[in-house]
């Protein structure tokens, strides 16, 4: 069966910045809506096999690439100025356009995507968050050997790229996508610490904007994700997500029958399971229509056949 062609849309984020977004929509009668928070340098494109899933079942998805990446990325990433909430505000953007109140919204997210998501300006027209490998980036947290490697890249590789290209160059290893200084210099500070960006002094008063997500959140990760294993997922939630009624899900290689995970099986071929059982999980939540806050019928009453 061939995939969805998804409708390419140019989205402006607060700033007037103007990203790249792809929306899958939904081949049989719309039931909900769904925006994918992508990983750090992951380009939107990964993700079309489970948007193509999902929209086969009466979901229609966006997903997006923030600037600076993928379809959103400039001529050159020197002198690019691009950071994180630059990115939660593109993520915003996002959720702005899908989240009309005429049917549910919800999130997928991936890693970062669920670090942006407790910033959101617009969280609250969300009525559930499902993400994948979403975890604190502190060393401590990983296997001695994925420890030694992030050692290494933060020490001595990432830093020389960035001082030679003006940007983390990643592609010149073959390691993914380019990011702008900015985002790199972040994430590297970030974490250094325990609970990333919690323990940052410069990102108290912005973090502090997770106390109001009261959203319920699914956090899922592969116990042979070596950077997000599920002791990094719950250093991060624990620390952001006071206020919001989430649920921690270890995922085994077992649990898909393949032979490996890691940070990117999540919605690699051989992860339907994973990408139904988001489905499933939201089809249970109550309906938060902006438009319609009487509205309290839940999507499972029209459960996808």
């Amino acid at each position: 069966m061939s995939e969805t062609t998804p409708e390419t849309l140019r989205l402006r984020a607060a700033d007037d910045h103007a990203i790249t977004a792809l929306r899958y929509a939904a081949t049989r009668n719309e039931q909900a809506r769904i925006v994918v928070a992508g990983a750090t340098g992951v380009p939107q494109r990964f993700y079309r096999r489970m948007a193509d899933y999902m929209a086969r079942r009466g979901v229609s998805v966006l997903t997006l690439d923030y600037r600076g990446i993928g379809l959103s990325k400039p001529p050159t990433l020197k002198g690019f100025p691009a950071d994180q909430m630059d990115w939660v505000s593109d993520l915003a953007a996002g959720v702005e356009h899908m989240g009309d109140g005429s049917v549910p919204l919800y999130v997928v997210g991936h890693s970062l995507g669920g670090h942006a998501f407790g910033l959101l300006p617009n969280h609250h027209k969300v009525s559930g968050v499902y993400t994948f490998a979403t975890g604190a980036g502190w060393h401590g947290w990983m296997t001695p050997v994925e420890r030694l490697k992030a050692i290494v890249m933060w020490n001595t590789v990432a830093p020389l790229l960035a001082a030679w290209k003006g940007y983390l160059g990643w592609s010149a290893i073959g390691m993914g996508e380019d990011l702008p200084l900015m985002v790199y210099r972040q994430w590297r500070r970030w974490c250094q610490n325990p609970r990333y960006f919690f323990d940052d002094p410069q990102m108290a008063q912005t973090v502090a904007r997770f106390k109001d997500v009261r959203t319920p959140i699914v956090a899922a990760n592969a116990t042979d994700d070596a950077w997000a294993p599920p002791a990094s997922r719950d250093a991060f939630m624990s620390a952001g997500y006071v206020n919001a009624p989430w649920t921690g899900r270890d995922i085994t290689p077992q649990d898909l029958r393949v032979r490996h995970i890691g940070h990117m099986g999540y919605f690699r071929p051989g992860a339907e399971s994973l990408w139904q059982d988001a489905l499933d999980w939201f089809a249970a939540l109550p309906e938060r229509h902006e438009t319609s806050p009487q509205n309290v019928t839940q999507l499972d009453e029209r459960r996808r056949a």
